[in-house]
This record gives structure tokens, sequence and C-alpha cells, in this order.
């Protein structure tokens, strides 16, 4: 089970959250469906900061219905007033019913004309009580009509192994190179970025800095004791100094400066 704050860089700072599973029926095309709903005193904001999953999201709001492309840096959203998103993170085969250029959305959003999805969404989230498992519902049906039938048994179909690449890369902590990843899924490395940047959009190397990245901040944040040296070896870094660089390059500060922003003040 992934941690639900994963990613997440001050999960303090979170407003009320939830991160609920996939209908059956969307569990080859949604790794999870999120929920934030927040309420912020007037003349008050709520800074989120992640270091987010090398995957896109498709995301309703009240104002609309966006796709928001995989990132290549450290992200934020500055929330105020009262207000609700109902996201799904997709995997790699829901991608190219949306969007056919992925690597065109890196660090982008872009409305979608969907009148009938954000209406219906928009109707669960003011239903009352379960709103957020109805909410949730709703987009991943509507998804499942999108993409048509999922592929099912039998040969590899290029949606199965993407998801595949995608879940390795994403939690296998063993792989630390595109070789491996390859080797594992037996296809070639030019397969395998092919599918990448067919599906996400970000290469299987960029792919695994991401986790690599991830874990090193989810461990400095839960033990600020944690000795940077020895994280970095665990995580399969040359050294200190490379995990510092990867730190300064995606979220602009070194893993000792994240150590003193995070720790409780």
């Amino acid at each position: 089970m992934v941690n639900p704050t994963r990613g997440v860089l001050y999960p303090s700072r979170l407003p009320q959250f939830h991160r609920l599973p996939p209908s059956p029926a969307a569990r080859e095309l949604i790794g999870w469906c999120w929920i934030p709903e927040w309420d912020i005193e007037p003349g008050r904001s709520s800074r989120q900061d992640v270091v987010a999953y090398p995957a896109l999201n498709l995301v309703v709001e009240r104002n609309g219905v966006v796709l928001v492309g995989a990132t290549t840096r450290g992200s934020h959203r500055d929330l105020a007033g009262r207000g609700w998103a109902v996201g799904a993170l997709l995997r790699p085969a829901a991608v190219p019913a949306l969007t056919d250029a992925p690597a065109a959305l890196l660090d982008r959003a872009v409305l979608l004309d969907e009148p009938g999805l954000h209406g219906a969404v928009v109707a669960a989230m003011d239903s009352g009580d379960g709103h957020r498992e109805r909410a949730a519902a709703v987009l991943c049906a509507w998804l499942v009509a999108r993409v048509g039938a999922t592929p099912g048994a039998g040969l590899p179909t290029p949606a199965q192994q993407a998801n595949a690449m995608s879940e390795m890369l994403m939690t296998d902590p063993d792989v630390r190179t595109p070789e491996q990843a390859a080797t594992r899924l037996a296809v070639s490395v030019r397969t395998l970025q092919r599918l990448a940047h067919r599906h996400v959009g970000l290469s299987p190397a960029a792919m695994i800095r991401r986790r690599r990245l991830q874990e090193a901040a989810e461990r400095i944040r839960v033990d600020p004791a944690t000795d940077l040296a020895t994280l970095a070896a665990d995580l399969g870094y040359a050294d200190q100094a490379h995990l510092a660089n990867d730190f300064r390059a995606v979220l602009g500060f070194t893993p000792s400066a994240y150590r003193r922003l995070s720790s409780p003040r």
C-alpha cells in the first residue's frame, strides 16, 4: 500500500485529504483517486508543495476538468477559500485515450471539454454523506467508458507493458537503471524508452530518479536524524553529493535544507 502522503513535502499543511482505490473495472487505468477538500479562513492560504509521481492526472474541480501532465520538478499550489478537487492518478494504459502526446504536457495542464463528467462529479460532491466515494466512482466509470474495454489475458499489449513498466519503476527499489528494468520486463531498452515516451512523457531514468527522490524526502521527514550519506547509498546514489544535486535540480534546495524546513517548529 502506498503511503497516502508520499510525494507531499509538508503533510502537516495538507487540508482534508483522502486517497481512494479505483473501482475494479478501472484498476488497469487508475492507480488511485485522490480528493482534497479545504475551507480556509479569509485572508489566508495554504501552500501545498509536492514532488509528484511520474504520471498524468485527470482532475475535476468546481470550475472544470483538466488533464495534468507529468512534472520535471517540484510543484506547488496555493489553496484559498473553500473548494475541492477529485483527481485520478492515471496508469499508463489510460493515457492514449486522453492525449496523443504526453511529453507535450510536461509541467502543463490542459482544459478538457467534458461537461458531462464535470456535472456528474459536481453533483456527487454536493450529495452529502458518501460524496467522495460517489465522485470517485463517477470518475472511474467515465474513464472506463472513454478508454473502452481494458486489455484481457494473453500476449502483452503496449498498454499492459507500459503499466508493468510504470509499476516497476515507481515501486521497486532494486531497479536502479533502465537496463535493469528492460531486462526484468524482457524488452529492449529502446522499447522501454518508447513505452515511457508514449504513455508517460518522461524517460525511464527520470521515473527512477523521481521514485528515489520521493523516498529520500519521506525518510528525511520521518527521521530527521537519518545520515544523508547512508541514505544516498541505500537509494543507489553514487554518493551524498549526487543525492544533493538531485534534490537541488528538482526541488530547488538540498536535503539538509529540507530537513530544516520539514522539522517540527
